[in-house]
């Protein structure tokens, strides 16, 4: 394939504004839309034609890792239309590739329909705040949207781990800098022992991945810094859960009792088809850490804090079902996406049946 198709295909699903581009051998160009896969045309690709794009948009160096582990992780610029963040790996020996677009310009939160308990998390002094969800949800928009706000309204040095870096964020009230796990550090573990020598307010993880990560993480946040980061987990409870779970069985109840003593608020985001077939739209879960909430996981009930997030609307809370609920009744998502997205389907019956009378009397 030329370089001049590869970046027709670019401008193409850029202007159809596609979250996802997928690449792969045996199949047209794909792009993923409104959460659909589409295909791009009825050409479909051979292995050369794979070959030459990863070719073209891998740097040399990450091309070598490419070629030595079978995948590799990076960020691409085209032009000045766009930025993706890409993994390109091999399946049956071809070449393959999956890129996410990554909006240029740093989201802020008046672009969303985002509660706003959460921009509420920018201005916590210390602690561990994650944001939750699938893969493509909005995690890191929502982190980066969060940054955004420290950085219009507090004077704070901000270090972010990523890999590899997405959203740039320019200096206003606050001193960023952004480190990419490969180029500028070898490891998340790695970066997260250097940065208590580095002077950081704000730390942001992009993904606690695996035992050395999170565990560097607890500590960072336990030595009183702000830590942001993200895990694949749908929910709090289920992303305490996870945290816990990495340790041994003779660490967890350690675990629980620091993570009660760090942790000030989780947000869970799944992205729904809005009703209009054309878009999607987000519904969170808040939780923000109440005495009520730390003793729940301290003690290792965390099935009991789905009823805080229930009644702590005052707060700022709610529970994913709850955000469901609010979408139906703004005319955003349909009934039957409630149900499929939501936790506890039989609750949520019987809300979407009262929601029906209210709006069919």
């Amino acid at each position: 394939m030329q370089k001049e198709q590869l970046f027709k295909f670019f401008e193409d699903v850029i202007a159809l504004k596609a979250s996802d581009l997928l690449i792969s051998a045996t199949s047209p160009l794909m792009s993923r839309i409104s959460g659909n896969l589409v295909p791009y045309n009825d050409e479909i690709l051979i292995p050369q034609d794979t070959e030459d794009i990863a070719r073209i948009i891998t740097p040399k160096d990450k091309f070598e890792i490419l070629e030595r582990d079978g995948e590799v992780d990076f960020a691409y610029t085209f032009e000045d239309k766009a930025r993706f963040r890409v993994n390109v790996f091999k399946q049956r020996s071809y070449y393959a590739a999956a890129l996410r677009i990554i909006k240029s310009e740093v989201p802020d939160a008046k672009d969303f329909n985002m509660p706003p308990s959460i921009l509420e998390f920018a201005q916590l002094k210390r602690g561990l705040v994650l944001v939750t969800g699938p893969t493509g949800s909005g995690k890191s928009t929502t982190l980066a949207t969060i940054l955004n706000e420290i950085n219009k309204t507090r004077s704070a040095h901000v270090i972010t781990l990523e890999d590899p870096i997405e959203f740039l964020h320019p200096n206003k009230k606050s001193l960023f800098n952004q480190r990419e796990i490969g180029s500028d550090t070898g490891s998340y573990a790695n970066a997260l022992r250097a940065c208590l020598r580095q002077d950081p307010d704000v730390l942001l993880i992009g993904e606690m991945r695996d035992f050395e990560t999170i565990s560097i993480a607890l500590t960072t946040a336990e030595t009183g810094h702000l830590v942001f980061s993200t895990l694949h987990t749908v929910g709090a409870c289920k992303s305490i859960d996870r945290i816990v779970d990495v340790f041994p069985p003779h660490q967890q109840n350690q675990i629980r009792i620091q993570l009660a003593a760090i942790l000030e608020g989780v947000v869970s985001i799944q992205l729904i088809p809005h009703i209009n077939g054309r878009t999607r739209v987000a519904a969170y879960e808040v939780m923000k850490i109440t005495p009520a909430i730390r003793n729940l996981i301290r003690e290792g009930k965390n099935h009991q804090i789905v009823s805080q997030l229930q009644t702590g609307k005052q707060l700022g809370m709610q529970t994913l079902d709850q955000s469901l609920i609010d979408l139906v009744k703004n005319g955003e998502i349909t009934k039957e996406n409630a149900l499929t997205y939501c936790i506890d389907k039989e609750a949520m019956q019987k809300s979407l049946a009262s929601v029906y009378v209210s709006y069919n009397p």
